[in-house]
């Protein structure tokens, strides 16, 4: 089964009834945005399949100004948002991406986006006195958040300076007052670097916040994808048809023409305030607020019965994690084969390293140092390298994505002596927690690659594994399905 490409590529709405059809959308009233709205999001992705929540009758808020969270936590939703066959494992949905994102990176330039006169995202337009970012349901994700987040799951969209690449990213977006936000944007973001040509200029940098939509554009607006390249031509590559927009009246920048929510204005050079603090993707508040951006906003567009889609960072899993350790894990394995590592059986990237610390990768051995080959690659190629503490390869009869069976090899097939490989100043970042014990003021960071396969000269010798075949589980499984479920 998938998920048919709609009339008008992203639109929230359809999807939403393709989730429903499939039974993954819990509909919940009642939830207050002051914490509780969060906390409930984040014990629901910590359920073995958790569902998508789309919160309505919101304390303080007229019913249908509504919050979808959990978009992309379970491997049938996100395949969905793929556009890919409805996958039900993990492993399933890695294996169907091998691949897939450099397609969709080498079709991107044939997808530029469709501009249309008019959508449903101009349903309702507010401007100037009339523009009140309080009247949508933005939570107070955490007790220890700044302030009220009404950007998490969101597409930021802003034009160079000196071209017409348009960048669409996912950045955070707090609520100061009824007009103005923070945007923080890591530097060296693109972003970031299209902002600063602004700010040297002594310009005004437009800006288009989508705060609700299909989580597609949020799914990619917050991947690595080249400088020059706009988003939306990568997402037409994954629908295979353009995406369609149509220009926010006020800077001109292209938005998603059945966006839900869009807020519109300007950065001003000199602008700023303290933002946050925020969580972050490994579940650390890693930093004290401090300074950003501010965006003075003059528009905002809605539909009827707006969507605010939330997708905050927390502790491991979270909202997002599970979309993260997805798309890294099948770019890692893309990468381990580009750099010819053969007979890769499964990678997973742990959502609880959020998708980056903790990475482990299956083989079939095929001659001496293979292991040892596989981590140090794991561990040091360009999509791996950022952050990444731990690298495990495991031999073919482990399941990566499954943590107990992974420590279960590392506990009975390593000797931490010869096993455990040490890689010094390698790349860390400041966003790590533990950046607090660097022992330098550059961001760098020990890494460690473990060998916990079977040691190769010893295959023949070692001893066997206590447990049915896989194929007699699986007898086993099919015909007491009713008892083991």
């Amino acid at each position: 089964m998938t998920f048919a490409v709609d009339a008008h590529p992203l639109d929230l709405r359809v999807w939403l009834d393709h989730v429903r059809e499939f039974g993954e959308l819990t509909e919940v009233s009642g939830a207050h945005w002051n914490l509780e709205l969060g906390a409930i999001s984040e014990l629901n992705v910590k359920k073995a399949v958790p569902h998508a929540l789309l919160f309505d009758d919101i304390p303080d808020y007229a019913p249908g100004f509504r919050v979808l969270t959990c978009s992309t936590s379970s491997p049938t939703r996100l395949s969905s948002l793929l556009r890919l066959d409805l996958q039900r494992s993990h492993g399933g949905l890695v294996d169907t991406l091998r691949g897939r994102p450099r397609q969709w990176q080498a079709a991107a330039a044939n997808f530029n986006p469709v501009t249309v006169e008019d959508g449903p995202v101009f349903e309702n337009t507010d401007a100037d006195e009339a523009v009140d970012l309080f009247k949508f349901p933005s939570p107070l994700w955490h007790e220890k958040d700044g302030g009220r987040y009404i950007g998490t799951g969101c597409m930021v969209v802003t034009r160079d300076l000196d071209s017409d690449w348009v960048n669409v990213g996912t950045y955070r977006v707090m609520v100061h007052d009824r007009n103005h936000v923070g945007l923080d944007m890591i530097p060296g973001k693109h972003g970031a670097i299209q902002y600063d040509k602004y700010m040297k200029a002594g310009k005004p940098f437009p800006v288009a916040i989508v705060v609700g939509c299909d989580p597609l554009g949020y799914l990619i607006s917050g991947i690595e994808v080249p400088f020059g390249m706009c988003e939306y031509n990568y997402i037409g590559a994954i629908l295979g048809k353009p995406v369609e927009v149509v220009n926010a009246p006020l800077t001109g920048l292209p938005i998603p023409s059945h966006a839900e929510i869009v807020i519109e204005g300007w950065a001003h050079p000199g602008d700023e305030r303290i933002e946050g603090p925020f969580g972050e993707f490994h579940g650390y508040y890693p930093g004290k607020a401090a300074t950003a951006p501010v965006v003075t906003i003059e528009r905002i567009y809605y539909r009827n019965r707006p969507i605010l889609l939330g997708s905050p960072p927390a502790k491991p899993p979270n909202d997002y994690s599970y979309s993260k350790a997805v798309m890294r894990s099948a770019l890692l394995m893309d990468a381990l084969q580009a750099a010819g590592v053969p007979d890769v059986a499964a990678l997973w990237a742990h959502e609880i390293g959020g998708a980056r610390m903790f990475n482990v990768v299956a083989i079939r051995q095929r001659y001496a140092g293979h292991a040892r080959q596989a981590g140090h690659i794991l561990s040091q190629c360009g999509v791996g390298a950022y952050m990444s503490r731990y690298s495990v390869v495991v031999d073919e009869d482990i399941d990566p994505s499954n943590l107990q069976e992974v420590m279960w090899a590392v506990a009975t097939r390593t000797d931490p002596d010869i096993d455990i490989d040490i890689i010094k100043r390698g790349m860390g970042s400041k966003n790590d927690p533990m950046s607090i014990a660097y022992t330098t003021s550059a961001p760098l960071t020990s890494k460690a690659i473990i060998d916990a396969c079977r040691p190769y000269d010893f295959l023949a010798q070692f001893p066997a594994v206590a447990e049915a075949s896989k194929e007699l589980q699986q007898q086993v499984l099919a015909k007491w399905h009713h008892v083991l479920g």
